[in-house]
């Protein structure tokens, strides 16, 4: 029987992994943690809406369900020519046929960046956000900055919408503890108009959530520093800020830039439409990995690197078959998602078509809630799967 390697333990990877073993493949996983995180739900942990173990899934158990063998131990080098993984603990993989690269991305540093949290980084960076935001409440004001940046070699790499909703959710958060005129609220990005992968209603409408919220904005000028107390600006000026989120844009992963493998200027892997690996037999990239193709909107989430997982463990399993027929991403490239807020959402739809963005007041807040229980559920086998959620 042939056999699957996949690199990574988050949605792509175990998207991959899943779909390999209802193909009755032989699939191990490799991770450099024993637990799936469900990163569009951690928006919550700042305000103590969930906690890190209510959003993750140990892998052992998700091994157990769906019969892939795991391994608990970072990948440090991908000969992929060679078809060579090599573990931190030493251990050589090299007894596979077919290779899928999932591990994500790294990203960029800015200078200063260690006097900032992400909300996208390592899950412990999220229980940091609650601490310190706990202490300005326990203090009664302050200063709370929170944004995101860009990567000039790829615009697909940034993350913004999380920045977003930790920022809303931090403003009724402490609206309802009626404290809110005591804190000072900012949004900052480097770039000029933020958020305009959205499309330009979207735009407006953000900027009149701003306005009602209170919540200043700092956009349009480079981030030349970061510092305990502030950010400093290429335009002269230094936002002061007693706390500090940011979402640094992606880059590729430190292991898969030092591999073999085809990388595009920002260092993730260059693939066809099918994440095919030109002149790499057996060998896929997928998820934020992946070089993703497309119009400039478009942008790495869970959903597209989901697609991407489905359609190759489809294309392996017809590869094996000697059967030539192979599913694409392109036709399922679009942005989608929920704004939370708090107390309500707003519907991010966008594609080649269409550009929408759709207030949701109370129950969009309540829908994202359901998503993550569905997630969770869904991927324990608890709940049946719905085709392209």
């Amino acid at each position: 029987m042939k056999r699957i390697l996949v690199l990574g333990g988050g949605f792509a990877g175990l998207e991959t992994a899943i779909y390999l073993r209802k193909q009755g493949l032989d699939t191990t996983l490799v991770s450099d943690r024993d637990y799936f995180y469900i990163y569009p739900t951690s928006i919550w942990i700042p305000t103590g809406g969930v906690t890190k173990s209510d959003i993750s899934v140990p892998l052992y158990e998700l091994a157990e369900k769906h019969g892939f063998k795991l391994i608990v131990d970072p990948v440090v080098l991908i000969e992929a020519k060679e078809k060579i993984v090599t573990l931190k603990s030493g251990r050589c993989l090299n007894d596979f046929d077919y290779l899928v690269v999932a591990m994500g991305q790294d990203k960029m540093k800015a200078k200063g960046i260690e006097n900032s949290l992400s909300i996208c980084g390592k899950p412990e960076e999220a229980e940091e956000l609650k601490v310190k935001l706990d202490a300005l409440i326990a203090k009664g004001s302050g200063k709370i900055a929170m944004g995101f940046g860009g990567n000039p070699h790829d615009t697909s790499a940034v993350r913004g919408g999380p920045a977003f909703e930790v920022l809303f959710n931090v403003n009724t958060m402490l609206k309802r503890k009626g404290i809110r005129d005591k804190f000072e609220l900012t949004f900052f990005a480097p770039m000029a108009k933020p958020g305009q992968k959205m499309g330009p209603k979207a735009l407006v409408m953000m900027d009149k959530m701003f306005k009602m919220t209170n919540i200043n904005k700092k956009v349009g000028s480079k981030i030349v520093e970061f510092e305990s107390d502030g950010i400093k600006f290429e335009d002269g000026t230094k936002l002061e800020s007693d706390l500090i989120m940011f979402i640094s844009a992606g880059k590729g992963h430190s292991v898969i830039e030092d591999s073999d493998l085809p990388l595009s200027d920002a260092g993730f892997v260059v693939t066809n439409e099918y994440n095919e690996i030109e002149g790499f037999e057996g060998v896929y990239a997928i998820g934020d990995s992946a070089s993703l193709m497309g119009p400039e909107w478009r942008a790495k989430q869970g959903h597209v690197a989901e697609v991407m997982a489905k359609n190759v463990a489809y294309n392996i399993f017809q590869h094996i078959q000697k059967i030539n027929s192979k599913q694409s991403y392109m036709e399922h490239l679009n942005i989608l998602c929920l704004m939370d807020t708090g107390d309500g959402a707003a519907f991010v739809y966008r594609s080649d078509s269409s550009a929408k963005m759709i207030p949701l007041p109370i129950i969009g807040h309540w829908m994202k809630k359901g998503w993550g229980w569905y997630c969770k559920n869904s991927k324990l086998g608890k709940i049946p799967r719905v085709a392209g959620i």
